[in-house]
Formats: structure tokens, C-alpha cells, sequence
């Protein structure tokens, strides 16, 4: 087959969970003899088609900042998706897969599946329903809403990366069936990375935005210290809530005890920091699928994660694999310490867990459904 997949960002280039989905699946069937592209944005100089790992990569529209002001802007996505139709109009394609964010170009995407007669599978990452109102706010909130409402509703074969996230495009009217096929993890290159230098008893890594509650993870420190008088706390990403998140562990008093380390864009350094650590701690409300808190259990890391609705990090966390734990500070201080008391015992349970969303188990998933849907 020949198959285009569509994301404004490009692995190594940003480093995030869609990136590397479409990075790992791209590369695979391409190693199964399927002819595969990208269209993205062009984070690199030099010629505007690259090759990477057999997956030809095309840069449509020139990159530049995604955010603004804390927020994904809308400029680049409008410019990345008027770039896309000449070439899927001209390119050939036996099926278009395009991510569903950040949703304009699944305008040009379902245009050039209906004039070329060809599958588009929309792939979803989350779905955010009534909190693009939170997000933006006011008219632009209920612009972004209707935006995500009008994709999930273009003709379309739907897959989804968890069964929260399909759960959720039930909540958009969505009647017909959605795909769940899970993102993965290459099990053989984890195994091999050997733990950091150094000792943590407490990890997060991800975004520090509002949504992710890493304020919740800090508020426990005081009560865990109680406990664990030595307690190292890690912390690893960037984003606009670090100076705010910074200034709670001032006023906490626990700054000695927790460390801001940045981004770290070397995945083999997160992993090998993952088997550093006791507990990978996840207090996000809104994650899609969760594949960093995945990746500490293929490191044999019990995980601690939070009870909302929008967080799929739950459907993997079971008695053997962590703790999930009410929104309050006092009840995830508990759970962090109910795993802290002997974090061993969970590592049978969450390499098991782990060993399922191999992507020699996911990438059969994927092949097939592309195979049903192209005839």
C-alpha cells in the first residue's frame, strides 16, 4: 500500500506521543514493504523531502512556534493544512491517515479521499468536548468545540488510541464503530537501556500545563517527607506552568526535595531515569492514552495515577501495575505510599502489562485494519 499519514510535527524533531506513533508505525510498514509518507511542517533545512528509516518525509509548510501564549496557535495549523491538498490530490495514495489535532487539515485530508475515492482514517488522540471552553474561552472555545465536533463527523473510518478516548467520541454523537489500536512501545530497546546514575523516589515527565496536576504531586510532598525524610522528587518537562509550579514548592518548604529537570528530549535518558525511580507518579486529568506512565511500567515502575474521566491512564492500572487515587492531596499521598512501602512487587505485573502494547503486538493491529478498510 501506499499510505500518507498526516501531523504537523515530525519526530525527532518535537517529541510527543503522536510523533512517535506515527514515527514507529511509519517505519514498520515501511520495513513491510509499504511505500510511506509524512506531510508535515519543515523543521529542517535543505531539501523539503527527506528520508527517514524508509518513511519519506515531506515538509508542506514551514514550521514555527506552536504555541502562543501557552496555547497551541492557530496560524501554522491553517497553513500546515492549506499545504496538503495538491500533494494528496496528486500523490497516488491507497489510504490517508491523519491525526485528528490539530484538526484543519482534516479538511483537505477527507477532500482528497473523496476525489481520489481513497479511505481516510482519522486517528484520535483525546477528545476535549466542553473543555475547549476552559481552554480558550468565550466565542474562540466554542469555535474550537464546533471544530472538533464538524472532524468527528467527516466520512471517515475513526480510530481511537484508548477506550476513554472512544468513550469520548460517543460524547460528540459519533454512532459508528471506532477502531481502538493502542500506541506501543519497542520492549526489546528498553530492556537494554540500563538505569540512570542516581536515585529517585518519586518521577513525573510530561507538559507542565494546568491539566496535568503537578501542583496535586507537590502538595503530597510535605505529608510523604513526614515518612520518607529523604524523599527525592523528579521532575522532567517544560511548559508554561513551571514558574508557577516552582513558586508552590517554595511556599511548601520543599524545595530540597524536589528537582525540575527540564526537558529532556533523549528518550533512552527518560527511560533509563524510569528504572531510577520507585514510582512514576501521573496526577494528569486529560491524558489520551498515557504513554510515558506506559513506558515506566515497561521499566517495571509501578505507577500512581489519578480517578477522572478523561484520563486513560486508568484502563492499565490495576492491583499488580499501581494505584489509582482520588483528586485530593491526602489520598494520592497515600497511594504514593503504598507503593513506596515496597515498589518491588509491582515489577512482574507492569512488565506484563507493558509487554502487550509491544509494537510487534500493535503494528499487526494497524496492518490489518489498513488492509480491511483499502479492500
Amino acid at each position: 500500500m501506499r499510505i500518507a499519514f498526516l501531523y504537523d510535527c515530525i519526530y525527532p524533531y518535537t517529541i510527543g506521543g503522536v510523533e512517535r506513533r506515527v514515527h514507529e508505525i511509519g517505519r514498520r510498514l515501511a520495513a513491510r514493504g509499504h511505500e510511506v509518507h509524512h506531510f508535515g511542517m519543515k523543521f529542517w533545512d535543505g531539501p523539503a523531502t527527506i528520508e527517514d528509516g524508509g518513511v519519506h518525509i515531506h515538509g508542506v509548510s514551514p514550521a514555527s512556534p506552536l504555541y502562543s501564549g501557552g496555547r497551541r496557535a492557530i496560524l501554522p495549523a491553517a497553513r500546515y493544512a492549506g499545504s496538503l491538498l495538491a500533494p494528496l490530490l496528486s500523490g497516488g495514495f491507497d489510504l490517508i491517515d491523519a491525526q485528528q489535532f490539530p484538526y484543519l487539515h482534516c479538511l483537505p485530508a477527507a477532500f482528497a479521499a473523496l476525489v481520489r475515492d481513497i479511505p481516510l482514517v482519522i486517528t484520535w488522540h483525546e477528545v476535549w468536548g466542553p473543555y475547549w471552553r476552559e481552554y480558550l474561552g468565550g466565542m474562540a472555545g466554542r469555535i474550537g468545540e464546533f471544530t472538533e465536533r464538524a472532524v468527528a463527523r467527516l466520512p471517515a473510518s475513526r480510530v481511537a488510541v484508548s477506550r476513554t478516548t472512544a468513550d469520548q467520541l460517543g460524547s460528540l454523537g459519533i454512532k459508528g464503530q471506532v477502531e481502538i489500536i493502542p500506541n506501543g512501545i519497542d520492549s526489546t530497546l528498553i530492556a537494554a537501556t540500563p538505569p540512570a546514575d542516581g536515585h529517585w523516589d518519586l518521577l513525573y515527565a510530561g507538559r507542565l500545563i494546568p491539566e496535568k496536576r503537578v501542583d496535586l504531586l507537590i502538595d503530597t510532598v510535605p505529608g510523604l517527607i513526614a515518612e520518607f525524610p529523604s524523599l527525592r522528587v523528579l521532575i522532567l518537562g517544560e511548559g508554561p506552568s513551571r514558574p508557577a509550579l516552582e513558586g508552590l514548592a517554595s511556599r511548601r518548604g520543599v524545595l530540597d526535595h524536589v528537582t525540575f529537570a527540564g526537558f529532556v528530549p533523549d528518550p533512552a535518558t527518560v527511560i533509563g531515569i524510569m528504572k531510577s525511580a520507585e514510582v512514576f507518579v501521573s496526577p494528569s486529568i486529560r491524558e489520551g492514552f498515557g504513554m510515558a506512565a506506559l513506558e515506566a511500567m515497561a521499566c517495571g515502575t509501578p505507577v500512581v495515577t489519578v480517578d477522572h474521566p478523561r484520563n486513560a491512564v486508568r484502563e492499565r492500572i490495576n492491583t499488580t501495575t499501581g494505584r489509582v487515587a482520588s483528586l485530593t492531596p491526602e489520598d494520592l499521598g497515600e497511594k504514593i505510599l503504598d507503593c513506596l512501602s515496597n515498589p518491588s512487587r509491582f515489577g512482574p505485573g507492569c512488565t506484563a502489562m507493558a509487554a502487550a502494547y509491544d509494537w510487534e503486538v500493535i503494528l499487526p493491529q494497524v496492518e490489518g485494519f489498513y488492509q480491511k478498510i483499502a479492500g
